[in-house]
């Protein structure tokens, strides 16, 4: 049975009121109706609800006693008034029309922009990417380390933390940086996000005015540039090819680069290192930003990776984003931001005023995880994992699909690009919510463009989809191509 938290207060208003105990009902009343007091909740005892009203408790049981006699309490001796479970559904009252209609409006930018249900519904295969598999997730060792952690004075010291987040973290981070990636980094260097987004942000407050050109990769990902727009930023797409971000494409003065060369999405090429030295060189003549997302460098399956811009950089200017929703799960939103130590005492003020900080249980426990070594076996776990069902996705494509698409060659991340082989076909878009209704969640190259024209083609995520299923998923469909080919259901 739900119960109120016996110091739980339920709001009754008597200000100007006569008739009190009237007045205790009608509202008490109201807010059964409105469902604020569901079925089994317990309602205050009448002496403490006196005491709280400043009114006799004659008055609150007279009140309690028409609640009961119209059914919509019960109560029993010593154990306390509750509202009924056996009411009958109570419509809601209408909204107040002031509620709909207010003359408060929000900015006009917010009427353009719109909350991605990309993930709103399960699928039975689910190709759609930026999704790990949470089943690899090393629950009981979380669970051990947050039991562990939750005793620790950083999580129980009842006062605010510093915003650029847990030292300990902070530490770890730039040593696990510094191994897998090359990147020099020391903790002062680095604050703690709510997972990558807010990084760009934090970067954003401190880099970028209103009006300022930001420029992003095209086809890229949304949610940063929505981001950006949302600041107040002119926000241009930037042509991306088999190397690339187009570095002699960039609109002059330019603020703010934001691009993912490690593996680009959504086409997953992998930025040549003759184009991060024109990039670099560009952003020093231009005196620009450049935003390195680092977002699923940790999975690449073959070739050498190439030294990440933060290393090649030698002016300051490359700022470095890295989260840990790929390698752990989105829910944690953990994420950090390494910042040119120019720049990281704003970081840490734009971290302050945005939530202070994080949460200091989820910083410690993965702080511990990556200390321990927990966090390092459990990427060569998963490495393995989405290995095979890279090898078997692209080969599957390769094979079953040549007539429809052509595999972009990707050798890291989570997800493969595929462009349709006539770039004017548009059965593209037939054949995803054709797929849809089989079960197969699967996204549009189109969707990521930004100025240019749409691409045809598809995005294969493999991160949440078992690696029993890939096959059967991809046959489901290749029969929606060809259906839509031979003009007959799959």
């Amino acid at each position: 049975m739900g119960r109120l938290p016996s110091s739980m207060q339920v709001h009754v208003n008597l200000i100007g009121r006569k008739n009190l105990s009237g007045e205790i009902y009608r509202q008490l009343r109201r807010a059964i109706a409105d469902g604020r007091l569901r079925p089994g909740d317990s309602l205050p005892p009448s002496r403490e609800l006196a005491r709280s009203l400043k009114v006799s408790r004659t008055t609150v049981t007279v009140a309690y006693d028409r609640l009961a006699g119209g059914g919509f309490v019960v109560s029993r001796v010593g154990a306390g008034t509750y509202v009924s479970k056996h009411l009958a559904p109570i419509a809601k009252r209408e909204t107040k029309k002031y509620d709909t209609e207010s003359a408060l409006k929000p900015r006009a930018v917010w009427d353009s922009l719109c909350l991605s249900t990309a993930f709103a519904d399960p699928v039975q295969f689910d190709f759609r990417t930026g999704l790990p598999d949470a089943s690899l997730f090393p629950h009981d060792t979380w669970h051990r380390l947050v039991a562990q952690e939750m005793r620790s004075e950083a999580v129980n010291s009842g006062v605010y933390a510093h915003p650029a987040g847990h030292r300990g973290l902070r530490e770890a981070i730039a040593r696990q940086i510094g191994v897998s990636r090359g990147v020099q980094a020391s903790a002062d260097d680095i604050t703690i996000t709510s997972g990558a987004q807010q990084a760009l942000d934090l970067i954003a407050r401190v880099l970028v005015a209103p009006g300022d050109c930001v420029a992003v990769e095209d086809p890229g990902y949304l949610p940063p540039r929505l981001l950006f727009a949302s600041l107040g930023a002119r926000v241009h797409g930037v042509p991306v090819d088999e190397q690339g971000l187009v570095v002699e494409a960039l609109p002059r003065k330019t603020r703010l680069v934001y691009l993912t060369p490690s593996h680009q999405y959504p086409l997953g090429v992998t930025m040549s290192l003759p184009r991060r030295l024109n990039l670099l060189a560009w952003a020093a003549r231009n005196n620009a930003a450049i935003i390195e997302d680092d977002y699923d460098s940790e999975f690449r399956f073959e070739g050498r990776p190439l030294e990440p811009l933060h290393t090649l950089d030698t002016s300051g200017r490359v700022i470095y984003v890295g989260s840990f929703s790929k390698t752990l799960l989105p829910t944690l939103r953990l994420g950090f931001v390494v910042s040119p130590r120019s720049c990281t005492p704003a970081v840490h003020k734009a971290k302050y005023v945005t939530d202070w900080h994080t949460s200091m249980l989820a910083q410690a426990v993965l702080a511990m995880f990556i200390d321990n070594g927990g966090f390092a076996r459990h990427i060569r776990k998963i490495a393995r994992v989405y290995a095979a069902r890279h090898k078997m996705i692209t080969s599957i494509l390769a094979h079953d699909f040549a007539d429809h698409l052509e595999v972009i060659p990707s050798a890291a991340g989570l997800h493969v690009a595929a462009v349709g082989r006539d770039a004017s076909d548009g059965r593209i878009n037939a054949v995803v919510r054709r797929a849809s209704d089989y079960g197969v969640g699967i996204q549009e190259l189109s969707r990521f463009a930004v100025e240019a024209s749409p691409r045809p083609g598809l995005v294969v995520g493999y991160g949440a989809i078992p690696t029993a299923r890939i096959q059967e998923g991809l046959h489901v469909l290749w029969s929606c191509f060809n259906s839509l080919r031979r003009g007959h259901p799959v």
